[in-house]
């Protein structure tokens, strides 16, 4: 059940009497999605909808999911075709969130409802409640739009590119804050990106609001 849970689609590819984690994925993503739901609701009954929903995709995401597949040592375990290897998929973002699913998805086969939400909450729960002090805090592009509102500098503009061959793509973005690039961001996928920016951008932000910069002079 491991072994099929670390199997990617590119190395099927290449073994065609294999078959790739995706319908462990697929399940996976649920087991993870009402396990965090559960326990925020349960746990935070002061929170309304709205905030809930910040604070299970603050959680329930492609970055925070990877971050958490690479702290487990998942990249080196990964079964890729050799062409996603040589183009760094054991690195990849999206590759290794859906992994992480894929393991959650073969622990609720293997050990039911239980052991799932044991182990998702054993990997999550530190950031839920980090996440829990300010719902949506790592979501950068909503705070940065939240900032430029209160400072009346419009709704942030992002220029996105990408390069290199479809299986290894890579993205940059520039963040423009009031017609000024404010920040600047590379990734795996456009929203990795866009998110890179929006950080840049809002410290660069802050950083001239506490040098006292003026809007009209700076700004």
């Amino acid at each position: 059940m491991l072994t099929l849970a670390l199997t990617h689609r590119s190395y099927c590819a290449e073994n065609p009497s294999t078959l790739s984690n995706e319908r462990l994925e697929f399940l996976g993503d649920s087991v993870l999605g009402l396990v965090v739901t559960d326990h925020i609701y349960a746990s935070y009954p002061e929170l309304p909808e709205g905030q809930l929903a910040k604070l299970r995709a603050s959680v329930v995401n492609t970055i925070t999911l990877a971050e958490l597949a690479m702290s487990l040592g998942v990249g080196k375990l990964l079964r890729l075709g050799k062409g996603e290897d040589q183009s760094g998929g054991r690195e990849k973002e999206s590759i290794l969130a859906d992994a992480l699913e894929a393991i959650l998805g073969s622990v609720y086969v293997d050990g039911g409802w239980p052991a799932a939400r044991k182990v998702i909450l054993d990997l999550t729960l530190d950031s839920i409640i980090e996440a829990a002090e300010q719902p949506g805090r790592k979501d950068y592009k909503t705070q940065l739009q939240e900032l430029t509102a209160r400072l009346s500098l419009g709704t942030p503009v992002y220029e996105i590119s990408g390069s290199g061959p479809d299986h290894d793509k890579r993205f940059t973005a520039i963040t423009i804050v009031d017609g000024v690039a404010r920040g600047h961001g590379a990734g795996t996928s456009k929203k990795r990106a866009e998110q890179v920016a929006a950080r840049s951008a809002y410290a660069a932000v802050l950083t001239l609001l506490g040098k006292g910069e003026s809007r009209n002079d700076q700004l």
